[in-house]
C-alpha cells in the first residue's frame, strides 16, 4: 500500500516519533544523547522552531514541535547530522533511523497538555527514570525544565506552563498533578497516531455524533481541524493554539520579573521593567498572534513602539532562555 504524503502547515503542532532501524539503538550512551540535545538547541534556534516537549530513550525519541520553517527541513538537519556523527563515532555504516520519522499533526487546544505529559512520562514507562522526582533529574527530557530543575534555553517552557496555570507556581502544581494522574492510566496508543477513532476516543463516541465526522490517520483533531489542514488553509497562531489572553500573559511576565502587572503596564523606564514589557510584546505578537495594534492599546503604546519592543523582546528571550 502506498504511503500517504507527509502533511505540514505553518503554525501547527506536530508530535514526532523517531525510531532506530529494526528497533536498534540510536543513542548508545550519554555522549550520543548530549550531542543530540546540543544539535536540537542549535537547529531549533536557527529555524525558530518552538519545542514544547521532548524525551530521548535508547532506541527512539519523542518531540513536540510547532512548525514555522517547513518541518522536513528541520528534521533533515537534526537527523542527518546525528546519523553522521553517530556513525563516525561508533565506526559503523548504513542507515540509523527507520525510513521516515512519524509525524502527527495535532489540534493544539485539545491535545497540547495531553501530549506534553505523555511524552515526558516515557522515561518512567521505560524505567529509565524512577518516580517523578527521578524524572526531574533525568537530563534527556523536557520535564526538568518545566519543573524549574534544569535550564533548557531552546525549550518553550513559558508557552506550556500558560496552558496549566496563570502563575508559575500554580502551573507547575497543575502540571505535576496531571503527570501523576496520567501515569496511573498507563500507555496511551491514542496519542501516537491520528484518524477518526483516535481523535474521538472510541467508535461509541463517533456513532453518538449526529454530524458527519471526518478523520485522517496523519491528523489528531476534530472534523473542522482536519478539514482546514486538508484544504491547505494556513493556520495563524490564534487558530492553531489555545488562546491565551493578554491579561494571562501580563501576569506571567510580571511574575517572571518579580514586578506588579501595574508596573508592566506603566510607562516606567527602569531597565528591568522595559525588558519585561519588551518580552511581553514579543510573546504576545510572535507566539500568541495578537496584532501590534491590539497590544499597543493594551499597553497604551503606539504600534511602531510595540514593533520595536518585539525586536528587543526577541533578543531578550534568546539571551535569557525565555521560551526559545
Amino acid at each position: 500500500m502506498p504511503r500517504h504524503a507527509r502533511l505540514d502547515a505553518e503554525g501547527v503542532l506536530h508530535h514526532i516519533i523517531v525510531r532506530g532501524i529494526e528497533r536498534r539503538l540510536i543513542f548508545r550512551d550519554d555522549v550520543d544523547k548530549d550531542r543530540f540535545v546540543e544539535r536540537m538547541g542549535k537547529v531549533f534556534a536557527d529555524t525558530h522552531t518552538p519545542c514544547y516537549a521532548w524525551a530521548l530513550l535508547s532506541n527512539h525519541a519523542h518531540l513536540l514541535l510547532k512548525t514555522g520553517v517547513p518541518l522536513h527541513r528541520v528534521m533533515a538537519r537534526l537527523l542527518t547530522g546525528h546519523a553522521v556523527t553517530f556513525n563516525r563515532r561508533h565506526r559503523r555504516h548504513g542507515q540509523l533511523f527507520q525510513n521516515r520519522y512519524k509525524s502527527i499533526l495535532c489540534q493544539e487546544d485539545a491535545y497540547l497538555t495531553e501530549l506534553v505529559c505523555y511524552i515526558h512520562l516515557n522515561p518512567l514507562r521505560t524505567r529509565i527514570a524512577t518516580g517523578l522526582t527521578g524524572l526531574s533529574r533525568y537530563p534527556y527530557s523536557g520535564h526538568g525544565a518545566l519543573m524549574g530543575k534544569a535550564a533548557v534555553p531552546w525549550q518553550d517552557v513559558d508557552h506550556v506552563l500558560l496552558h496549566f496555570g496563570t502563575t508559575v507556581r500554580s502551573a507547575r502544581r497543575n502540571y505535576l498533578s496531571s503527570m501523576e494522574s496520567r501515569l496511573a492510566r498507563g500507555k496511551r496508543p491514542d496519542l501516537t497516531g491520528g484518524g477518526l477513532l483516535r481523535s474521538y476516543g472510541s467508535w461509541a463516541e463517533v456513532k453518538k455524533s449526529s454530524e458527519r465526522l471526518k478523520g485522517d490517520e496523519r491528523i489528531l483533531g476534530d472534523t473542522s481541524f482536519v478539514e482546514r489542514i486538508l484544504s491547505g488553509e494556513r493556520l495563524s497562531p490564534r487558530t492553531a493554539a489555545r488562546q491565551v489572553t493578554l491579561d494571562d500573559l501580563a501576569s506571567r511576565v510580571a511574575e517572571l520579573y518579580d514586578i506588579s502587572v501595574e508596573n508592566l503596564l506603566s510607562k516606567n523606564r527602569r531597565s528591568h521593567i522595559v525588558q519585561a514589557r519588551s518580552l511581553f510584546c514579543f510573546r504576545a505578537v510572535r507566539h500568541n498572534g495578537f496584532s501590534a495594534a491590539t497590544v499597543a492599546v493594551f499597553l497604551n503604546m503606539t504600534p511602531p513602539g510595540v514593533g520595536y519592543a518585539v525586536e528587543r523582546g526577541e533578543e531578550i528571550a534568546r539571551e535569557k532562555g525565555h521560551g526559545l
